[in-house]
């Protein structure tokens, strides 16, 4: 295959996050660079520097293009599609000369890049992670404070709940910046953050400012159909999130079905009987909608020898991790912090069971895929992507979502029998390497730059 260049696009990136599109992103780049010339381009919220910088470094050999964005915004609009972040994606479209772009976040950056793009005549694919193109929120479509999962999308209850997220905080925190002083105000918001991020989190939603408007989030909805149109070639990791985007208006032919692939790590060896307590854990985002809080509060229901692992970073969702420390008062729970990639098999070794309690439609879970190359038997809600993964009474179990007690009685067989997880565990399916995913991506750039080259000039 001809040597390309390609420009992958998503709204942060490693190593300051490291949830589970950031961490594919990265290993696909690190995969396809072998053959091509990869950049990435990501945002990042830095109030300590103006809004728009536009910085240059390497991350283990990837040249990554990163925007500052710190929400400043005049208006709900510019929160997907603003002039200054835009024109700044266009001197990055300008400097990397990018074959093909390949999107997998505009959170962060512009509705407008696929466009953009496409007036340059570059092909552009995209990998749907999330339901970040069509819901305001951070892409879960869950409202946290309302603790409902969207099924559909109800603009009312959007405008809701947007006014209660990290970015309405972030809009009305960048507004009084701008004010006189306001570069003080951002040295200072800055520091505080990395010192006590959860008073400053909690103090930052308090800030006065103006809600988005129902007619405001249908705007957007609008918007992010036009995306559908400016964008080749979709591909979502699981047929549930496939299915929604084309229930949105997806035109289906835009779209089709491949799972994620992974860089194979060395398993470790461990022995599950005869250990004693049955190790159940979490690894994950510290944020609400992945559910830790339900995992503790099936805890209290179990009966018999058991310990609970919850691993990661506990500053994604300060505040959120202070409700399960508080939680895990009187438990037998230990909690492992943040690790880094060469860490995950010793994190998986120590576990018997995987639970992914989410409260939200998930597309296809890192996680549960690393359970399953670890040797790890995996408990997880019945919901979007996970039935697929996890099939029931054969490799784990699934659950109704937003119920402890049911959590619990799965959980519960493991205890009773510790020979369980094991069983459970033999039977995973196989998965698919990175080096495969890769070779499938080459075989679509090819496509669409073919189909391309056919359009009439």
């Amino acid at each position: 295959m001809r040597r390309l260049r390609l420009l992958h696009a998503i709204h942060d990136f490693l190593p300051r996050h490291q949830a589970g599109s950031e961490l594919y992103a990265y290993e696909l780049c690190r995969e396809l660079s072998r053959r091509h010339d990869v950049f990435v381009v990501a945002a990042e919220y830095d109030p300590s520097v103006p809004h728009g910088v536009i910085r240059w470094r390497a991350f283990d050999g990837l040249p990554v293009i990163e925007i500052v964005n710190n929400w400043e915004a005049s208006s709900f609009e510019e929160t997907y599609a603003s002039p200054r972040i835009t024109s700044q994606l266009d001197h990055v479209l300008q400097a990397t000369r990018p074959d093909v772009l390949h999107i997998h976040n505009l959170l962060n950056l512009s509705f407008e890049l696929p466009r953009r793009a496409h007036d340059r005549g570059i092909a552009t694919v995209a990998t749907l992670h999330d339901y970040t193109l069509v819901c305001p929120s951070g892409g879960q479509r869950v409202h946290v404070a309302e603790s409902h999962v969207c099924e559909t999308i109800d603009v009312e209850r959007c405008s809701r709940c947007f006014s209660a997220t990290p970015f309405h905080a972030q809009m009305a925190a960048a507004s009084i910046a701008g004010a006189p002083g306001g570069a003080m105000l951002r040295r200072a918001a800055s520091i505080a953050r990395r010192v006590m991020p959860v008073l400053t989190d909690a103090a930052a939603r308090r800030i006065p400012s103006t809600p988005a408007r129902p007619e405001q989030i249908s705007s957007r909805l609008d918007r992010a159909r036009q995306v559908f149109t400016d964008i080749d070639l979709f591909v979502s990791p699981s047929a549930s999130l496939a299915r929604e985007y084309v229930a949105l208006g997806l035109d289906p032919r835009r779209i089709e079905v491949s799972d994620y692939g992974f860089t194979r790590q060395p398993t470790l060896d461990r022995r599950r009987e005869g250990r004693g307590a049955v190790v159940i854990g979490f690894v994950g985002s510290m944020v609400w909608h992945k559910g830790a809080h339900v995992l503790l509060d099936a805890a209290t229901l179990l009966k018999g020898r058991f310990e609970l692992v919850i691993a990661g970073d506990p500053q994604v969702g300060p505040e959120y991790h202070a409700r399960l420390k508080r939680a895990a008062a009187g438990l037998p729970v230990r909690f492992e912090g943040a690790f880094g990639r060469s860490d995950v098999p010793r994190v998986y070794s120590s576990l018997d069971v995987l639970v992914v309690p989410s409260l939200w439609p998930e597309n296809s879970p890192l996680v549960i895929h690393e359970a399953f190359m670890h040797g790890v038997a995996v408990v997880g809600a019945r919901h979007g992507g996970i039935p697929a993964l996890v099939t029931d009474g054969v490799n784990g179990f699934t659950y109704d979502g937003f119920s402890a007690p049911a959590l619990a009685a799965a959980l519960q067989r493991f205890v009773d029998d510790p020979g369980l997880a094991s069983r459970m565990a033999a039977r995973a399916p196989s998965v698919k390497s990175i080096a495969e995913d890769a070779g499938g991506w080459e075989t679509r750039y090819e496509a669409v730059l073919q189909r391309k080259a056919q359009l009439p000039a």
